[in-house]
């Protein structure tokens, strides 16, 4: 396998067609090296357009996904960054090269060590991994610049907004299966926020994830 053009062949057949044309962006993908974030048995798929399977029945999210999200985040050399849901590492690893410094919170202990593993492996200094359940927000360092929800939420938990910086912004898949609405949430003000939908996916939602109240008849 050439890995270098199953990378260019990624960048350019899934995620520019996914209207990812951030120079930085693309060019990240270029330097963070996803293959080295992938479990050994699934190295020869570590481009495809799927989502890889990782310990603990987690998934990573396909790559058109994580860099539609990244681009869409804006992030600034000097923003503090919280990720719910480390995965592999991956995806802090991209952040990190964006921000200041990034927390991300993994609720699986052994996934928390794979993505530690990942990110001191790959030189990874500015991403620390945190073992908690962040389905409802962490208030740990709080307030943030920026918060990328790995997975899904029925609904936004209002803790979340609370933990914004104004001017902040949240990327999160909100909604049930079929399909989930990824939105970008930025904090206006003390009381305001405006929401943009990007696109249309789903997600498994993150465990311990608030749902809206069940109809009672």
């Amino acid at each position: 396998m050439n890995i270098e053009q199953a990378r260019f062949n990624m960048i350019e057949q899934q995620i520019r067609p996914w209207e990812v044309l951030d120079l930085d962006v693309l060019n990240l993908l270029s330097i963070v090296k996803r293959e080295n974030y992938v479990p050994a048995a699934y190295r020869n798929i570590a481009f495809a357009d799927l989502e890889i399977p990782l310990p603990g029945g987690e998934r990573m999210l396909a790559p058109k996904i994580e860099a539609r999200i990244l681009q869409e985040l804006a992030i600034h050399k000097g923003e503090t960054v919280l990720e719910i849901g480390a995965g592999s590492g991956y995806m802090a690893a991209l952040l990190a090269h964006r921000g200041r410094s990034v927390t991300t919170v993994e609720i699986a202990p052994e996934l928390a060590e794979f993505a530690k593993q990942n990110l001191a492996a790959n030189g990874v200094m500015n991403a620390e991994v945190v073992v908690g359940d962040g389905a409802r927000g962490w208030s740990e360092g709080a307030p943030f610049d920026v918060i990328c929800v790995s997975g899904g939420l029925p609904v936004m938990p209002q803790e979340f907004l609370e933990l914004l910086n104004i001017g902040g912004r949240i990327a999160a898949f909100v909604g049930t299966a079929p399909v989930m609405e990824a939105q970008i949430i930025t904090r206006v003000d003390e009381k305001q926020y405006r929401v943009s939908a990007v696109f249309e996916t789903f997600v498994a939602p993150l465990r311990n994830a608030l749902h809206p109240p069940a109809f009672k008849f």
